[in-house]
């Protein structure tokens, strides 16, 4: 039972930063090559908001799978440290999907759908680039995160063999 919920809980960690570290190559490999920026932004918007929901089904299944093997585990270790980190990165993924995408949006449907046709001093490209930051700001954020967790998870089971 504990080495499935070890693995269970590894899988899900690697699925959700493997995804967040694949990521920019994808949004790379869209803008270099469509010659269409509109249409880039679209496959690579469509690729975030599937990233986000694979990272929040993760995430809430992995905080329920790191309680459950604190409960399990006989050294009574505790599981309070990595699940504050995976709500952190939870928290910062709806607030990417639910808050910064949704804005990012209704700021590109403003400008008349491609945001690169407009003016670059236009006030909804403005807007949408300071937004595009955060959104990158707040996904490294959750990949920091991430690492964070796969260190704590790490250092918790080299701490058991002890």
């Amino acid at each position: 039972m504990k080495t499935t919920l070890r693995a269970l809980i590894l899988l899900l960690i690697v699925l959700w930063i493997g995804g967040i570290m694949f990521f920019p190559i994808v949004a790379a490999t869209a803008f270099s090559s469509l010659p269409d920026t509109h249409a880039a932004g679209t496959i690579v918007g469509k690729c975030l908001r599937i990233l986000h929901e694979e990272g929040l089904f993760s995430g809430m299944l992995l905080v329920v799978l790191l309680v459950i093997a604190s409960r399990v585990d006989a050294s009574g270790r505790h599981a309070a440290l990595p699940v504050l980190v995976t709500s952190i990165m939870l928290v910062l993924t709806a607030f990417s999907q639910f808050w910064i995408i949704p804005r990012m949006e209704s700021y590109r449907l403003a400008a008349g759908g491609a945001i690169d046709a407009v003016a670059a001093n236009d006030p909804n490209r403005v807007a949408f680039n300071r937004f595009h930051v955060i959104s990158e700001r707040v996904e490294e954020g959750v990949l920091v995160a991430g690492l964070v967790l796969v260190f704590l998870i790490a250092a918790d089971r080299e701490a058991k063999r002890d």
